[in-house]
This record gives structure tokens, C-alpha cells and sequence, in this order.
């Protein structure tokens, strides 16, 4: 079991109960589910590259990547309904915790500039959504073999009812989030 994981359980749901008044464990907000995606407008129509950004994602995320289509035509875009436009992963279970571990401790870090997260990334739903420039930043990514730099959401979903229990639990786990000042 992975240590954040670990610390969600034993020390997260006491601290949560306590903080927040919940009656049982079941109360208390838990990650549901994390979702990486990027898109692939510019360059849908080259399949190398479309298969560069799929085999990138299906790296970082360690599980294979759907291609997500359009589900409107949109003309000031060039969109028609159908086409490829992204490719996402959608992780639960030990493979959302260990990638969690992996963004918190090693990716976030080697962001270039970086200020922290700040609380407006998390929305009134609870859920937390990061976008990152370069997927260079995590340590998977050899940077010689890129050819070329994508960007990145990730956006953590969470069972929280409200902004102020899901942020809480984000900052309980150590989610590098800057308080608004």
C-alpha cells in the first residue's frame, strides 16, 4: 500500500472527523479518481505525432490512453463532431495512489517557476484541476527522446461535498496548495 494512501487512512479520516464533525468514516471526502488528459487539435491529423502524445500519456500514467472525440462541431475551431481531439487516462485504485505519490514528490517539484497550487484550483464540487506546461517534469519522460512538448491537465476527483472539506484533504496530504493572501 502506498504511504499516502497509508496516511489518508490512519491519520486523514481521524483528523477530518474531528475537524469537520463527520459522525463515520464514510463521510469523510476520499480521492474517487484522478483524470490526465491532453489535447491534440493542432496536430489530429498527423498520426505520428497523435501516437507520440498517446504512447507519452500511457508513460506517465502507466495504463493505456483512449482518444477522446468531439462532441460538437464547433467552426470558429475547425471542429466537426467526431473528430480526435484528446487522449485521456482515467486511474483509480493503487495506480491513482502510486501516480498521486508520483506528482506530489517528484513532478510538481521540478516545475520551472513554481509558486504552489493556489485554492481556486479547487472547484465548489471539491475536485482539484492542475495544469502542467511541459510533461517533461516527470521522471518517466527521457528528454532526448521528445520530440515534441505537450501540456497536460490532470484534474483530481474527490467524494467532497464542499470546496472547504476537499481542500482541506488536499492540504492534509501535503498537496503543495499556496492560501490565498
Amino acid at each position: 500500500m502506498s504511504k499516502l494512501r497509508e496516511k489518508y487512512k490512519k491519520e486523514a479520516v481521524a483528523e477530518m472527523k474531528k475537524q469537520f464533525g463527520f459522525k463515520n468514516d464514510w463521510q469523510v471526502p476520499r480521492i474517487e479518481k484522478i483524470v490526465i488528459n491532453s489535447g491534440i487539435g493542432k496536430f489530429a491529423n498527423d498520426n505520428a505525432l497523435v501516437k507520440e502524445v498517446a504512447d507519452s500519456l500511457t508513460t506517465i500514467a502507466g495504463q493505456k490512453t483512449v482518444l477522446t472525440d468531439s462532441k460538437s462541431s464547433i467552426a470558429g475551431f475547425k471542429i466537426r463532431k467526431g473528430l480526435k481531439i484528446g487522449v485521456k487516462a482515467t486511474l483509480r485504485g493503487k495506480r491513482m495512489w502510486d501516480f498521486l505519490e508520483k506528482l506530489i514528490g517528484a513532478a510538481i517539484p521540478r516545475i520551472r517557476d513554481f509558486q504552489g497550487i493556489k485554492e481556486t484550483a479547487v472547484d465548489k464540487g471539491g475536485n482539484l484541476n492542475i495544469g502542467i506546461k511541459e510533461h517533461m517534469v516527470f521522471p518517466e519522460i527521457m528528454p532526448e527522446n521528445v520530440k515534441r512538448t505537450i501540456s497536460l491537465q490532470v484534474t483530481v476527483v474527490t467524494t467532497g461535498k464542499k470546496r472547504a472539506e476537499s481542500l482541506a484533504l488536499f492540504k492534509f496530504l501535503k498537496f503543495p496548495i499556496k492560501s490565498a493572501s
